[in-house]
């Protein structure tokens, strides 16, 4: 399974949490890696949003469909965000956008198998792979990358 996971693009601080929109810079960020992302996702990937409006925002850099998912909002448990996305058995990709320190904390059960936290710069995605070997469940990571890298 492909499971991708992108934090939404710097957004402004002064609205509730949910409204918050995206900066200039983050509308930026957000096109910089829908341009990088574009040419790498299959056709068939699931794309998964936190209904928070930065979140939104960020995912219709990509020009594709989406579906909202109240469970990704912030403050979403790295259960929630592995049961929605079906990792790791789900037939088709899945991109989730949403928030840290939720993302961060995906990631690193997904890298290490245990509860902690890793930064995931604004407008960065990581991107996973499972694959069994032996038996053995295999977590790949196959790219990280962030709008100012490209």
């Amino acid at each position: 399974m492909e499971f991708i996971l992108w934090r939404h693009a710097e957004a402004a601080d002064t609205a509730p949490d949910l409204d918050r929109a995206l900066t200039d810079k983050g509308r930026k960020q957000a096109a910089r890696m829908a341009d990088w992302l574009t040419p790498r996702l299959a056709q068939d990937v699931q794309i998964l949003v936190s209904p928070a409006v930065r979140t939104l925002e960020t995912a219709r850099a990509l020009g594709r469909g989406y579906r909202q998912v109240p469970a990704l909002a912030p403050g979403a448990s790295v259960e929630d965000v592995l049961t929605v996305a079906g990792w790791p058995d789900a037939a088709y990709p899945v991109l989730i956008v949403g928030h840290q320190p939720t993302l961060g904390r995906v990631a690193m059960r997904l890298l290490a198998g245990q509860p902690g936290d890793l930064a995931v710069k604004k407008g960065a995605i990581w991107w996973f792979q499972s694959r069994e070997r032996a038996g053995q469940l295999q977590v790949v990571l196959r790219a990280v990358a962030a709008p100012d890298w490209l």
